[in-house]
């Protein structure tokens, strides 16, 4: 099994962040699923390649060329795959994984997972999208997709088909346990 991890190029400010990540990578690791994720050495992205890396499990890193320029790719990987943009990454890193978690982190990961879930929806995958809501990070976004709903945008089992969990060894089970529900507009009327 692969799993993507999308997360931030920061640390954040908590050091609960840092921890789940390591935390994660390390599990990774000891049920051998191999973390597909965005290259970089920095952030929580470094932290939970490194974690991986360092409990003897496989990271898989895919990063457009421009940032390879900028240095930030991480030299330890398994694999650095290279890909000319932004655009042609998250199709590798979606073909690569067998599902999707969020760890905190800003705009572009909350672009790459909802993309995931949209996705799901239209039945391009059916792999899970899960949040890994570390300190309550994800709460907002929760609400979010509650309004969704209740204003008519999502259907209740598109939202319900959103993972969220606290802890690493949560989500990891979840997602195993994962049944995706039928794609939009087969049989349904659109929401």
């Amino acid at each position: 099994m692969r799993l993507a991890v999308f997360c931030g190029s920061s640390m954040g400010i908590r050091g609960e962040f840092l921890d789940a990540a390591q935390l994660l990578g390390r599990l990774l690791a000891a049920q051998d699923i191999e973390l597909v994720y965005g290259g970089g050495h920095v952030g929580l992205m470094g932290g939970v390649a490194d974690a991986v890396l360092g409990a003897g499990g496989k990271v898989i890193g895919v990063m457009p060329q421009h940032l390879v320029d900028k240095e930030i790719a991480h030299q330890g990987l398994t694999e650095l795959i290279v890909v000319a943009d932004m655009h042609e990454r998250k199709l590798k890193m979606a073909d690569l994984s067998d599902g999707f978690i969020a760890m905190p982190g800003g705009a572009g990961t909350i672009e790459e997972i909802t993309e995931q879930w949209t996705w799901a929806q239209l039945g391009v995958h059916q792999k899970p999208c899960a949040f890994l809501n570390v300190l309550n990070y994800y709460d907002p976004f929760k609400m979010f997709v509650t309004s969704m709903v209740e204003n008519g945008f999502v259907q209740a089992d598109y939202a319900d088909m959103l993972i969220y969990a606290d802890d690493p060894q949560s989500i990891l089970a979840e997602i195993k346990s994962y049944v995706a529900p039928a794609p939009k507009w087969i049989g349904k009327t659109p929401v």
